[in-house]
């Protein structure tokens, strides 16, 4: 072979492979996706589209840096490409994500191929110095035959099955049917990812706040509020975010809105000057798992902070408990380094876990708000009073102020005050107003007098907390 032919071929092989893994790479495989699809057309026989993607990933890439992560994708190609046939295309798609095209292969057939290879992923064990990691694959199916569309669709298809099999526990598969109720579903996230990109580009989401007052009316204290999020929809409709934050968080779309809040509220402050006083608010800001975990984060708050000139102790973070304690440790790290900042730190849906009050002792946190579930029903059931009562009584004695969330009417600020709580919020208190945070007016606590008993749908706290706000 002449070396010229050798170049054409050598360069021929890195254009169609993927240098890492030596698999066939995106690029390729979608090429013979495209001709498979047109003979599933013309043709009888039906092929079958896997989309692979590895679950717990990220752990071993986190944990032992890039080198292991590559390290890790080279011995799962291999793994992988040993136990499909040699007439079937193994392709790594980007990341830790692979596709598999089996030929002239029936769904049953398929089953039994992704089966034996979740099983072999599942008992693959690997080694990274002094560390062993196990790891697993979650795949999705869709049949090529006579009623295939375009390349593009049939991916999607795949890549929302995969998406099901996550869902469904990981490690699995899902195959894609055109009637799946998982599938419906998964096709309405996808466009809600849509929607969510769109709004955060034209600048449609918006701020709220809703009022925290202290349960005893004769308590002085500075303002507190906590900063809720809403989307306009392309008409410009308010849509709350029940509807539009799980496909966020599915699709990893949680950092870049947390982002916009932090940016929105702290140039917000910076317009209404003399943000380093002791006098100002107090403002609440949510965070959500993903920016939690993510390493870039605090480097960003830590910019906003001086890019604003906002002061760290107008600011206080919230996290779930959930959240918190699924990585104990660096959830101290990142929660100590925003304090050495002067913020301070809120967990929320405190009590919600198994084991809360373990985990208490090793966050440095500064208020607990009480799970709402049982905060709701505090005024009929004795054990969620009870619950309530050792929360309040555990956090004073760690030096920790509590907060009661979903107080709706008068019975229940009267229940939580008795038991001790230190701030109440909820509709019964305040609702949600646009957040403009130089038209927010100072806290009258002569409206929040002695709790009058409401058999009414509206309790007259409401009127008052918000003829105090309007006012």
């Amino acid at each position: 072979m002449t070396p010229a032919r050798s170049l054409a071929r050598q360069l021929s092989w890195q254009a169609s492979h993927d240098p890492l893994t030596g698999l066939v790479n995106r690029r390729e495989f979608e090429r013979r996706l495209e001709r498979a699809i047109g003979d599933g057309r013309r043709s009888e026989e039906s092929h079958v589209l896997c989309y692979l993607d590895l679950d717990r990933f990220k752990i071993v890439n986190d944990t032992c840096g890039h080198s292991a992560g590559d390290e890790l994708l080279r011995q799962i190609s291999v793994l992988l490409h040993s136990n499909v046939r040699k007439s079937d295309l193994l392709a790594r798609l980007g990341g830790d994500e692979f596709g598999l095209l089996l030929y002239q292969c029936s769904l049953k057939e398929a089953r039994s191929v992704v089966e034996k290879l979740i099983d072999r992923v599942r008992a693959f064990r690997f080694l990274w110095h002094d560390k062993t990691f196990t790891i697993g694959v979650s795949i999705g199916l869709v049949e090529i035959d006579d009623r295939a569309e375009s390349r593009a669709k049939v991916l999607s298809a795949a890549d929302t099955a995969m998406y099901a099999a996550k869902e469904g526990g990981r490690n699995r598969f899902h195959v894609y049917q055109h009637d799946d109720r998982d599938i419906v579903r998964r096709h309405g996230d996808m466009e809600w990812v849509s929607r969510i990109v769109k709004a955060l580009e034209e600048d449609r989401f918006c701020l709220y706040a809703q009022r925290i007052v202290p349960s005893d009316v004769q308590r002085r204290s500075r303002d507190r509020y906590e900063l809720l999020l809403r989307m306009r929809d392309e008409d410009g409709n308010l849509v709350a975010p029940g509807e539009f934050m799980p496909a966020a968080e599915l699709y990893d779309l949680m950092p870049a809105i947390d982002r916009w809040v932090v940016r929105t509220l702290f140039s917000r402050l910076a317009l209404t000057g003399e943000t380093h006083s002791d006098l100002k608010p107090l403002y609440m800001v949510n965070l959500s798992g993903a920016s939690f975990n993510d390493e870039q984060f605090l480097a960003f708050l830590r910019e906003q902070f001086w890019l604003h000139h906002v002061s760290p102790a107008t600011i206080c973070f919230e996290i779930t408990e959930t959240v918190a304690i699924r990585n104990l440790n660096q959830a101290s790290q990142f929660i100590y380094q925003l304090k050495q900042l002067g913020c301070c730190f809120a967990l929320d849906d405190f009590g919600s876990g198994m084991s809360s009050l373990n985990y208490l002792k090793n966050l440095p946190v500064d208020y607990l708000k009480i799970d709402g579930h049982f905060i709701k029903n505090v005024e009929h059931d004795v054990i969620d009073a009870a619950t309530i009562e050792a929360i309040n009584h555990i956090g004073h004695v760690m030096g920790l102020q509590t907060i009661a969330e979903f107080v709706e009417n008068d019975a229940i600020l009267e229940k939580v005050r008795l038991l001790g709580v230190d701030f109440v919020q909820g509709f019964g208190i305040d609702t949600p107003k646009p957040f403009e945070c130089d038209r927010l007016t100072p806290w009258n606590a002569r409206s929040l007098k002695s709790p009058v008993r409401s058999t009414k749908k509206r309790p007259a706290l409401i009127a008052r907390a918000e003829s105090a706000i309007d006012a």
